[in-house]
C-alpha cells in the first residue's frame, strides 16, 4: 500500500497533474493513487522528487 493519494490531498495536488510531471497517463496514476497497482522504485522515486518528499513518506503509515 502506498499514500500517494494522501500526499496530493495534504498537498492539494490533482492527479492529473502529477501524470503530467510523470509523463504518465491519468489512469496509470490514478491506478496508483487508488493502491490497484504499485509503481515499480524508479516511479515511486520520481513521484517522491516531483512532490518534494522523502520516498519513505510515500510509503510508511504515520499512525503508529
Amino acid at each position: 500500500m502506498n499514500r500517494i493519494k494522501e500526499v496530493l490531498e495534504e498537498r492539494g495536488i490533482k492527479q492529473t497533474w502529477l501524470a503530467e510531471r510523470l509523463g504518465k497517463s491519468f489512469c496509470i496514476v490514478n491506478s496508483y493513487v487508488c493502491n490497484r497497482r504499485q509503481p515499480s522504485l524508479d516511479v515511486l522515486f520520481e513521484i517522491a522528487k516531483i512532490l518534494n518528499v522523502d520516498p519513505k513518506e510515500l510509503i510508511e503509515s504515520h499512525e503508529r
